[in-house]
């Protein structure tokens, strides 16, 4: 076997491949190295021995900290094997970390070593240069900060790696406020009155349903709560999951007390594509969850904390309906909470995310594919299923590594605002620029010009013939004509014709 580190004990274990290509194995090569796609290349010489304790010694010095592995590995060193290690080494940080976590997570001493005689300086757990962190808990025992972005009953990783870094060195709330800045009161309402119909309409989308009048205007109604400042509390989230969806049978009165499931349109278990985790731990599980989104760590950018909200929430899913829009919801909620935003000012995330539906259904499975199989599905025909859970099942819902979906998020923060704000002024500008100079030329109902120029716009320049058909018999042809040339001369940049008026 040539994988070492978290790989060789995710193999031990028999745990999901929740590391992907992200592993580190021997290969012929001097010195340890890293690839892009995150492999790391392990001389022979350097490979650690075949113990669970050699090998998370050696994975969390060159790979940082994944959790739930970390936790895993833990559970199976033999105590004896690991006072040993820390009495010959007390000052080693590798060992201190494994000693501070074995009774973190044991919630005792180690046997038989009262005193582990530690003279070196605080470390913290996790690399606040590999990893984004809470805020600091000292033990001074093995004095090591624990400083992961919650506690060990509900624990998300984040790793920075350099597409994250890169995402937040563009400020993307900052250029929020400058675009907010410089559109002006009037454009700036007017386009927020536009995204929050097409968050609306997106959100809806991605879940493959477009919404009647009723439950996109109560959709709507809740996304101008979000800036509400009000605590998360689980009357909170059922009162925005009944405003979310309009089936009186699905409106939730508390958290879940059944099991879920996710399934495409194939019936029995081979369809089952999620199962979140059972409704005890779920509860226990959007504690910890609330307790995050109530208190941002004060170093945790705002962006990557509503990511983190957003997606852990879908991940627990702990309602029976509703919780993808209330997920995407939720980012709208923290951003609101921060203080980062103008007043009422709404990215529409969910915009982008549906134009980029690909990369959001694998950023999503990048945690949802490994972690269904850890629940066996049986169907005995109807609604009867069971569900048989794999041993410490739990450990992967409490330390869920969300890297993957929150720089998808991120990034679609980012396209909302180039490719649906920005575009959105132009567009508006276009719009008033074709309005004023039909307006000063023809007479013709405010509502039809309004329809044509949007209609035009959205065909690229043109006019089709059937639209000419619908409008024979009120708009005259050389108006129309007058129309696709203004529209078409605008969308090149270039001055309107100056037509007589007719």
């Amino acid at each position: 076997m040539s994988d070492v580190g978290y790989a060789w004990i995710q193999n031990a274990i028999g745990a999901p491949d929740f590391l992907g290509r992200e592993r580190a194995r021997l290969a012929p090569v001097s010195r340890i190295e890293q690839l892009n796609d995150g492999t790391l290349l392990v001389p022979r010489k350097l490979a650690p021995e075949q113990t669970f304790l050699h090998q998370a010694l050696f994975a969390i010095k060159h790979e940082g900290v994944r959790l739930g592995l970390l936790l895993s590995a833990l559970r199976r060193i033999p105590p004896a094997e690991l006072v040993a290690w820390v009495q010959a080494t007390p000052n080693s940080l590798y060992g201190r970390k494994l000693g501070h976590m074995w009774e973190r997570l044991h919630q005792q001493h180690l046997p038989g070593l009262d005193d582990p005689r530690v003279a070196s300086a605080y470390a913290p757990l996790f690399d606040p240069e590999q990893h984004f962190v809470g805020q600091s808990q000292r033990d001074a025992r093995w004095r090591i900060e624990f400083n992961g972005l919650g506690e060990l009953d509900f624990c998300p990783v984040v790793r920075k790696t350099p597409a994250l870094l890169a995402l937040i060195e563009q400020d993307i709330l900052g250029q929020t406020q400058d675009f907010a800045h410089a559109v002006g009161e009037a454009m700036l309402e007017r386009t927020l009155n536009r995204a929050y119909l097409s968050e609306t309409e997106g959100s809806f989308a991605i879940e493959g349903e477009a919404p009647t009048h009723d439950k996109a205007a109560a959709f709507a109604a809740l996304l101008r709560r979000a800036h509400e400042q009000r605590p998360l509390t689980e009357e909170l989230l059922v009162e925005w999951q009944n405003a979310a969806i309009s089936n009186p049978f699905d409106k939730a009165v508390q958290f879940r007390t059944e099991q879920n499931r996710l399934q495409r349109d194939v019936p029995g278990a081979a369809g089952v594509t999620y199962v979140p985790p059972e409704p005890e731990l779920a509860a226990g599980l959007m504690n910890g969850l609330m307790n995050l989104a109530n208190q941002r760590p004060a170093e945790l950018d705002p962006l990557v904390h509503a990511a983190v909200v957003s997606l852990a929430f879908v991940f627990i899913h702990p309602f029976m309906d509703g919780n993808g829009r209330l997920s995407r919801f939720l980012i709208h909620h923290c951003l609101g909470q921060s203080g980062r935003l103008p007043p009422q000012f709404l990215l529409p995330i969910s915009v982008a995310m549906k134009k980029h539906e690909t990369e959001y259904l694998q950023a999503l499975t990048a945690f949802s594919r490994p972690a269904r199989q850890l629940c066996q599905v049986k169907w005995a025909g109807d609604e009867h299923y069971t569900y048989a859970w794999a041993p410490e099942s739990d450990t992967w819902f409490r330390t869920m590594d969300l890297t993957e979906a929150v720089t998808f998020t991120l990034a679609m923060a980012q396209a909302s605002l180039d490719t649906h704000m920005r575009e959105e002024v132009e567009f508006l500008g276009l719009f008033d620029r074709v309005k004023r100079h039909i307006n000063d030329r023809y007479d013709l109902r405010g509502s039809d010009l309004a329809t044509l120029i949007v209609t035009i716009f959205q065909q690229g320049g043109t006019l089709s013939r059937n639209r000419r058909k619908r409008y024979a018999d009120r708009v005259q042809p050389h108006v129309l004509d007058a129309i696709e040339e203004a529209v078409s001369q605008a969308m090149q940049g270039q001055a309107l014709g100056e037509d007589e008026p007719g």
